[in-house]
């Protein structure tokens, strides 16, 4: 007790909330900071690009994910977090080579149309890549479905260009309404293969007006 007799009691202070307090900040935790290098994003590119030309120059079977790795300049720990398997990099590498979408020419005939789409073909076909691609895909097709399937796929998007100039033509009145679209294409792509495989020399100009000619010949109005 103190003097005058009253009760004294123990300090103590009380806060009270309000919408002006500011509450206490709770520690932040620790930021754990990931390991190994952050992602190259053009690796996948280099990767595509190394195997694709290994796989042209000396084919699959002697395409190896080490010498990939090295060309490209990243690890072989790399390479196999993209594609598991050689067969997986091998089919993206292919598909690499040939992907861009032929244009349509539309010359006005069905003659001139045939001519310029086989000319862009041709060009293609006559670079070292360009026929060792058509070699290559022909080959893998048999030994890997998907390759196979990739194949086809790039085979149909080049066709696809012939025949919307054949329709073009049965709209105009110039290609027999009833003819067999699909063999008169495959007529032209399949001398272009068969050359390539052959090791024989790919069609000139004069040769190619000769052949659209003969394809002609059996399916004008």
């Amino acid at each position: 007790m103190n003097r005058g007799g009253a009760r004294s009691y123990p300090h103590r202070v009380t806060t009270i909330a309000t919408p002006f307090t500011v509450p206490r900040a709770a520690a932040a935790a620790p930021t754990r900071r990931k390991r190994g290098r952050p992602r190259d994003p053009e690796a996948d590119g280099r990767i595509l690009a190394a195997a694709a030309d290994l796989i042209l120059r000396n084919g699959f079977d002697h395409m190896t994910v080490d010498e990939v790795a090295a060309r490209a300049g990243v690890g072989k720990a790399t390479v196999y977090r993209r594609w598991a398997r050689k067969e997986d990099l091998a089919v993206a590498a292919l598909q690499q080579v040939y992907d861009a979408r032929i244009p349509i020419p539309d010359t006005g005939s069905v003659r001139g149309d045939l001519l310029a789409a086989y000319s862009q073909v041709l060009a293609f076909a006559r670079t070292e890549q360009g026929a060792a691609y058509l070699r290559t895909s022909i080959v893998e097709s048999v030994r890997d479905t998907r390759i196979c399937e990739m194949y086809r796929g790039a085979t149909a998007q080049a066709e696809s260009v012939v025949h919307e100039v054949f329709q073009r033509g049965i709209a105009r009145g110039e290609i027999q309404p009833e003819i067999d679209v699909n063999a008169a294409v495959q007529v032209l792509g399949g001398i272009l293969i068969i050359r390539t495989v052959t090791g024989q020399d790919l069609p000139n100009e004069t040769e190619v007006e000769g052949l659209i000619d003969l394809v002609l010949g059996g399916t004008a109005a």
